[in-house]
């Protein structure tokens, strides 16, 4: 798709977004435009919403994640009111990555923890703008409790998102990478992912409770308020 078409994709559907109480797609327009400038066109803006998606089914574990689902609802607001709530809390058992010793996880590995986890790329300029908030995240929140789990999805070695990491003085964040876009990928086919930066909110249990495609003011008081509350504290 063309730069000036997809524009115009995202244009047309900033209505049909509104009424469906979906995130607005403006900000989500400057990450997939940059994506295909860059070359990255499996990274792309499309109408979706936080349904079943690719047919995850929710488990009787996740079906206690709908009271935790309503406690925040009402938190989704100001600077992170464009999370959506999941309509049906799942594990995401498709969802894997490198992490920062190169070895694959899945999200069962952070079982017991609230995880924040943020798909974003050096080519993906609100990604860029937003790893700070989320370092800043991290070292005020961070605990055995929760944890922001950051994945690249950068093609080619670590080198470049490292670099990155350490010139913009992101010290708390480790280094998860995905350089196939496999990640992107699953989201995508679930109805969570329309473009970068992407973030979801996972419960304790490992499963699904809210997302949100586009950046977001993570080290201000709404969202922490609304880390809080995924945590149950």
């Amino acid at each position: 798709m063309k730069v000036s078409a997809l524009r115009m994709h995202v244009q047309e559907n900033e209505m049909t977004t509104r009424t469906l109480g979906l995130p607005s797609l403006r900000w989500i327009a400057m990450a997939a435009v940059a994506g295909v400038v860059a070359g990255a066109a499996a990274v792309y803006v499309k109408e979706a919403g936080i349904g079943n998606g690719g047919g995850e089914t929710a488990s009787a574990e996740c079906k206690l994640a709908k009271d935790r689902i309503a406690g925040i609802t009402p938190l989704m607001k100001g600077q992170v009111a464009a999370m959506v709530a999941a309509n049906e809390p799942r594990k995401l058992t498709a969802v894997s990555f490198n992490g920062p010793d190169g070895r694959p996880l899945t999200l069962d590995h952070f079982a017991g923890k609230t995880v924040l986890l943020n798909l974003w790329a050096t080519w993906c300029v609100p990604c860029r703008e937003e790893m700070p908030a989320l370092n800043a995240l991290e070292k005020e929140m961070g605990s055995d409790k929760f944890q922001v789990v950051p994945v690249n999805i950068d093609s080619g070695d670590d080198e470049k998102p490292k670099t990155f990491l350490t010139e913009i003085g992101v010290d708390a964040l480790q280094l998860y990478r995905d350089n196939t876009i496999s990640v992107f990928n699953s989201l995508k086919k679930e109805g969570l992912a329309m473009g970068l930066p992407v973030t979801l909110l996972i419960d304790d249990k490992g499963c699904l409770i809210s997302a949100m495609n586009g950046p977001a003011a993570w080290d201000s008081e709404d969202a922490k308020a609304l880390i809080k509350g995924a945590i149950g504290s």
